[in-house]
């Protein structure tokens, strides 16, 4: 199966830091994904990822390098905000069906298309498995304009979402630095996502494990 090893990111490492993540050397573990964190001076949000066994790394302007499958996984890390591994990454583009077509071309096929209404316009929302990794790919991003994608535009990393043990904990250790838990989409859990002051370089949040 293909996984992602590694996913580097414009986010300065002080601010992870003091939102609770373990940070050794600008990298966190999160379960057998490494977040390498490469300062603001690196671009914005996602730069690159690299994956394993991709038979391709052509993947709809998402900048990629392959992995050895042999790669060691990353250390265990234990985070002081209770953040076990990487949920789900999302990813934005205008055409859902390119994305998907570039996905299924490098070994990562669509396990499920859910279409979200809302008052504006109805989303399309494609899922993948990357390891223990949902890869969840959306036409749109109503909630951030700066993110909607122009027609005939790559598509771009938008953020990231760390499955926790007990978001209550986590919301009480973390304060300001983070909104108040609501429920998520998936029954069953809940999540809660960083607020821009915490500066971690994109958006992250945090949701409850699976019930």
């Amino acid at each position: 199966m293909v996984a992602i090893g590694e996913l580097v990111l414009a986010a300065e490492p002080a601010s992870w830091e003091a939102a609770g993540f373990a940070v050794e050397d600008g990298v966190v573990s999160a379960g057998t994904v490494r977040v390498r964190l490469a300062g603001p001076e690196a671009g914005r949000g996602i730069v690159s990822w690299s994956l394993r066994d991709a038979v391709s790394t052509d993947i709809d302007g998402l900048p990629t390098t392959p992995e050895d499958a042999a790669a060691p996984l990353p250390p265990p890390a234990v985070h002081a905000n209770g953040a076990e591994r990487i949920d789900h990454v999302v990813v934005v583009t205008p055409d859902l069906e390119r994305s998907t077509a570039a996905l299924a071309a490098a070994g990562i096929e669509r396990r499920r298309l859910r279409e979200v209404r809302t008052p504006e316009r109805t989303l399309a929302q494609g899922f993948f498995r990357l390891g223990e990794v949902i890869l969840e790919v959306v036409d749109g991003m109503p909630l951030d304009p700066a993110a909607e994608p122009e027609p005939g535009a790559p598509a771009a990393f938008w953020g990231l979402v760390f499955a926790v043990a007990d978001l209550d904990a986590t919301a009480a250790l973390l304060g300001e630095r983070l909104g108040a838990p609501r429920d998520a989409v998936q029954p069953g859990r809940r999540i809660a996502t960083f607020r821009r002051e915490a500066g971690l370089g994109l958006p992250v949040a945090l949701i409850s494990d699976a019930p």
